[in-house]
């Protein structure tokens, strides 16, 4: 425990590292099963890193909200993509129209990218990219920028979400089946072990489960089985758990109970070192949780926005309690749209005062001991491995995705709170109680529609400028490596390098893997 600072509360008292019970020896911060979180001294040693989730329009426009993010105290970047990138289609693709810079920045090619980071060393940020079915692309158009940075690739970090099956159970942006997927991802993390080994390969995701409707419980309980069967595969694949498992990280949401979200996130770290320490890890560093946190988008209201700013405060709390190692927290208006600069603004301070006002990360685990909260997390916990242990008897996640089971589920549950909303059951500030005639305007932030056009005429651009002949070559060598089942990674690098467009790597990767209906 490290003694190199004193703290102390406003009225003069020291406050110590670590509080434990002194009868009965407490779990140990940084030790397993990694309750009490994964460092030793926690927000003591190093404060969470405050990510603000940006992304929209243009890659110009993107990277100017990314510079003033910057030096507003941002300390890493978190970046959302259109639902054309998502799913692989460039933006002049006919089902791009009407969605292109809407909920994220458009990407089409590494120069776009290049425009994205203008500015910005990548050996000096760490970037995480909410990006899934197409992540290993966006990953090579960032270790290519990375390149002709003349960045050391082994230092730079960051996280590419990289999290399909959470996408067939909750969210859809797919484009592959499940088992070409799963081998994408396993490539992934095998590349990145050799190439960029700081960076995180997978976050995987409980957030969008939660946005989906699902409880606490059946957040970690189904993102826990994900993560289960990403481990499973890359193990059948040769890698070795102590080397990849250092690189698997979390997502998970905050909402508004504050303690059990607490409870929640302490039980999580607890399982995922049980799972991981059965599946054959040995490395403490390999049986961590270590998560990002973002505040709930789905508990955020139209209905007398400014109140959205309390909520906020009330998840961020409770992600810095429950020990997270970043975080993002939403604006008050991202019920009406995207963030403003001012929403995204008072979102970050939220952060700041919490970090630097509340006293709350002063001492690791400060909740750690309240009768309540221990005894929450052990019922979480027993109620999450119930879960687990059903999904185990089915085979497995990727079994209970295809039989609908986490689905069902996940749909009960969002049945259930929106009756308990609509029979007044649960209290909903401003929305069924509480209300007022609404007179404020809020500002709101719209994406143009000619946003379309103008990457399309970046992409005929391209298209003049590149050399024809050596994007067929280099997209035929990736098709032989996807049919041949060797590692695709190196063969979608070289195609980026080429300026080979995302919607042409993914269509090259849909004539041999087909689509999911």
């Amino acid at each position: 425990m490290s003694e190199e600072k004193k703290l102390y509360t406003d009225s003069g008292i020291e406050i110590k590292p670590l509080y434990c019970d002194p009868v009965v020896m407490n779990e140990q911060p940084g030790e397993f099963p990694f309750t009490r979180g994964v460092q030793p001294d926690m927000y003591r040693g190093k404060l969470w890193t405050m990510r603000q989730y940006a992304g929209f329009s243009t890659a110009e426009e993107s990277n100017k909200r990314y510079h003033y993010l910057l030096s507003q105290g941002v300390m890493g970047l978190s970046v959302a993509f259109d639902l054309p990138t998502q799913i692989g289609y460039d933006s002049d693709h006919p089902l791009a129209e009407g969605e292109v810079g809407k909920v994220g920045v458009a990407i089409d090619s590494l120069e776009d990218i290049q425009t994205l980071f203008k500015g910005i060393r990548l050996e000096d940020v760490s970037t995480s990219m909410t990006i899934n079915a197409t992540g290993f692309i966006l990953l090579s158009f960032y270790v290519a920028l990375a390149k002709q940075q003349g960045a050391d690739l082994k230092k730079i970090s960051g996280t590419i979400q990289n999290d399909i099956l959470k996408e067939y159970a909750a969210r859809g942006t797919y484009i592959y089946p499940p088992k070409p997927s799963m081998r994408i991802i396993t490539d992934i993390f095998e590349w990145c072990s050799q190439e960029v080994p700081k960076w995180n390969t997978i976050s995987i995701s409980g957030y969008h489960i939660r946005e989906a409707g699902s409880t606490a419980v059946q957040e970690i309980a189904f993102t826990l089985s994900n993560g289960k069967a990403y481990v499973k595969a890359a193990l059948e694949k040769g890698l070795d758990i102590n080397v990849f498992g250092k690189r698997l990280s979390f997502f998970f949401n905050a909402h508004n109970n504050l303690f059990e979200e607490v409870a929640k996130f302490r039980a999580a770290r607890r399982m995922w070192a049980a799972i991981m320490k059965e599946l054959g890890a040995t490395d403490l560093k390999a049986q961590m949780l270590r998560f990002h946190t973002q505040t709930g988008g789905s508990t955020l209201t139209a209905q007398q926005p400014l109140n959205n700013i309390s909520r906020v405060t009330v998840q961020t709390l409770s992600a810095v309690l429950g020990g997270t190692q970043s975080l993002h927290t939403n604006g008050y208006d991202e019920a009406l749209s995207l963030p403003t600069e001012e929403a995204a603004r008072i979102a970050l301070r939220t952060q700041q005062i919490v970090a630097f006002e509340s006293g709350a990360p002063d001492t690791v685990d400060p909740l750690a001991g309240s009768y309540y909260v221990e005894a929450l997390t052990n019922e979480v916990e027993q109620e999450a491995w119930k879960l687990i242990h059903k999904i185990d008897a089915m085979g497995g996640s990727v079994s209970a995705i295809e039989q609908g089971f986490i689905q069902d589920e996940i749909a009960r549950s969002a049945y259930d709170y929106q009756r308990q909303i609509e029979t007044g059951e649960k209290i909903i500030v401003g929305v069924n109680k509480f209300q007022v005639k609404e007179t404020d305007s809020i500002p709101v932030f719209r994406i143009d529609d000619s946003i379309r056009q103008v990457q399309s005429e970046k992409l005929a651009s391209l298209h003049r400028r590149r050399d024809p002949a050596k994007c067929d070559q280099v997209l035929q060598q990736l098709s032989d490596k996807a049919s041949g089942g060797e590692n695709i990674m190196p063969a979608v690098l070289e195609a980026v390098e080429n300026y080979c467009t995302l919607g042409e790597i993914a269509d090259t990767l849909r004539e041999i893997f087909g689509e999911y209906r």
